[in-house]
């Protein structure tokens, strides 16, 4: 089933985000704790992209798997790091080959040991003309990424935004948004987005965290910041990892809360491959009573 599908009947929805481990014992892992989510009803699963392909193989591989064995809508993270149009082609026909038909397009970030993005010969340098690329190619259903605060290599939020109106305009179907710990910053990107004729839906993508020196590697990478507040409920207990877990449930329970109560279209979670988290946060908002904490039929989307 192709994603923009499930937004056609489902007003809000949940997904879930996971890296393609590297060997057997670690994907089987992985699958261990899809089959614990499962049971939470997510509308679909992400499966991101190593640098330079470096790991195509499982992400096909897991995507595929995801769709036959467990019966989960999946997406593939598709990246334009590394590849000819010839490579992405392939990578393409191959994805069609296994019936994906749901795909994440990114520019990706530089391979480790670079600090600028250059293209591959022959290949693309903005996730915009891989979103034309794979449009061309067949009837994908197509992610884009979107940043509430701006990308790193682009500070002039409208112009960030111009970058963003080009992928849907070249055929994303839907945007998910990079991770941030502000509310404010998701509903004010939507006010700028919608107001720069940006009609697609987007769904703010919540991270929660585990780890405070890892956090704060990711945050300072992908341009989120973190909030004085919860900056100062990690330091009071950054040596204490147990800790450090229950304040990042906290924080992105409350997080996913309200942007539930006030109309978000659902949420789409950075798991980095652990369960336990994000199932805490089903059982936050399972217990706060949030209105359409599980996916329904029952109206059209909402356009958040």
């Amino acid at each position: 089933m192709k994603v923009r599908d499930l937004f056609r009947v489902h007003e809000q929805t949940f997904s879930f985000e996971f890296s393609p481990p590297k060997s057997p014992e670690e994907i089987e892992l992985l699958f261990e704790r899809t089959r614990e989510l499962k049971p939470l009803g997510p509308s679909f699963i992400s499966v991101t992209y190593g640098a330079g392909g470096s790991t195509r193989r499982n992400t096909i591989d897991i995507v595929y798997r995801m769709q036959e064995e467990l019966g989960i809508v999946a997406v593939a993270h598709l990246t334009c790091v590394g590849h000819s149009q010839s490579e992405l082609r392939e990578v393409l026909t191959e994805l069609q080959q296994h019936k994906i038909e749901n795909l994440m397009c990114l520019r990706g970030d530089p391979p480790k040991g670079q600090t600028t993005f250059t293209p591959a010969p022959d290949g693309f340098a903005n996730a915009y003309q891989l979103v034309q690329f794979a449009r061309s190619l067949g009837d994908f259903s197509i992610g884009v990424a979107g940043y509430p605060e701006p990308h790193p290599e682009c500070p002039d939020r409208d112009l960030d935004l111009q970058h963003l109106k080009e992928k849907v305009d070249c055929g994303a179907d839907f945007i998910t948004t990079q991770l941030f710990f502000d509310n404010r910053d998701y509903f004010d990107f939507c006010r700028r987005a919608r107001a720069a004729g940006i009609t697609a839906r987007i769904v703010p993508g919540i991270w929660p965290i585990t780890n405070y020196k890892q956090i704060q590697r990711v945050a300072q990478m992908c341009g989120a910041t973190l909030p004085a507040e919860l900056r100062q409920k990690l330091e009071l207990v950054a040596d204490d990892q147990t800790a450090v877990f229950e304040v990042g449930v906290a924080w992105a329970s409350r997080q996913c809360e309200e942007l539930l109560a006030r109309g978000a279209p659902g949420i789409h979670f950075y798991t980095m491959n652990r369960s336990h988290a994000t199932q805490r946060i089903f059982e936050h908002l399972r217990g706060s009573k949030v209105k359409g904490l599980l996916p329904t039929t029952a109206k059209p989307p909402l356009r958040q």
